[in-house]
């Protein structure tokens, strides 16, 4: 069989049964030769761990190309302490409502993307960066 579509080469019938769909016109064989009394357990499991290596390679490949696309247009703002930015509004904000509040000085980092900022009031949020726009003054 040929590559199905993200690489593998076995469909989901292959990797659930171990072995490849019959056809319901195909008669089915009439003997087996087996050499010992377990062969066939012995083929079934060397072909299920062979798919699922296979299988387990595939989704880290996968997994890698999602992050290089998403990655790709990223934007990776960095923020200093003292800088004024505009907080997203997550929670309770109406359809044509303002979606930022601010502007918001930050006043402890917290890790490359993840801050402390406080308001006018002195009332201090968590935010993610993703949250969070710089303000530009002209």
């Amino acid at each position: 069989m040929g590559k199905l579509k993200g690489g593998i080469r076995h469909s989901p019938y292959q990797l659930v049964f171990g072995r490849q769909p019959r056809h319901p016109f195909t008669p089915p064989a009439s003997t087996f030769v087996f050499s010992k009394p377990y062969d066939h357990w012995t083929q079934v499991i060397k072909y299920r761990n062979t798919a699922l290596h296979e299988v387990q390679a595939n989704i880290l490949h996968q997994q890698q190309l999602s992050k290089t696309r998403f990655d790709k247009n990223r934007s990776h703002p960095s923020f200093v302490l003292g800088d004024l930015v505009w907080m997203k509004i997550l929670v309770e904000r109406q359809k044509l409502k303002a979606r930022y509040i601010g502007p918001v000085r930050i006043i402890r980092i917290l890790s490359p993307v993840s801050f402390i900022a406080e308001d006018d009031n002195l009332q201090q949020f968590q935010v993610h960066s993703n949250n969070i726009r710089c303000v530009y003054f002209r």
